[in-house]
């Protein structure tokens, strides 16, 4: 398996959709507002194995100080194989230096980005005003 990272928004709607649905995130329900989204990301990693899309991240950021990872996310096929850690290194290529990095992480996930040095954040409280019903 020869997988490539690249910081590219030159990916057709229907590989990220087919993403998307393949880990069944709600997101894959609006796919004009979800590519129009990670089309406006600061920065979107991807990563291929030839011409298949099979993970990918975004990141929101002001540029400086803060930087927010709202997705990411690895085709189930190639899970475990170090393919979320390869585009978080990306990540951390760029934005090491900043004052803050934030996500929010459910299930799973929680114990992936506590490998990767993600700490809770003392005593604060994710919170939203969510659209969603599966959370």
């Amino acid at each position: 398996m020869n997988i490539i990272i690249k910081e590219t928004k030159d990916i057709e709607p229907a590989a990220i959709i087919e993403l998307y649905q393949a880990n069944q995130w709600s997101s894959a329900e609006k796919p004009d507002l979800l590519y129009k989204a990670l089309m406006n990301s600061h920065t979107l990693i991807t990563a291929w194995e030839q011409e298949k899309l099979v993970g990918l991240g975004n990141a929101l950021s002001d540029g400086f100080l803060v930087v927010y990872y709202p997705h990411l996310l690895v085709h189930p096929a190639y899970q475990g194989k170090g393919i979320g850690k390869l585009i978080l290194d990306r990540f951390q290529e760029k934005y090491s230096g900043f004052h803050q990095q934030i996500l929010v992480a459910d299930g799973k996930a929680v114990n992936f980005y506590e490998k990767c040095g993600f700490k809770t954040a003392g005593e604060t409280k994710s919170m939203w005003i969510y659209q969603g019903d599966d959370h």
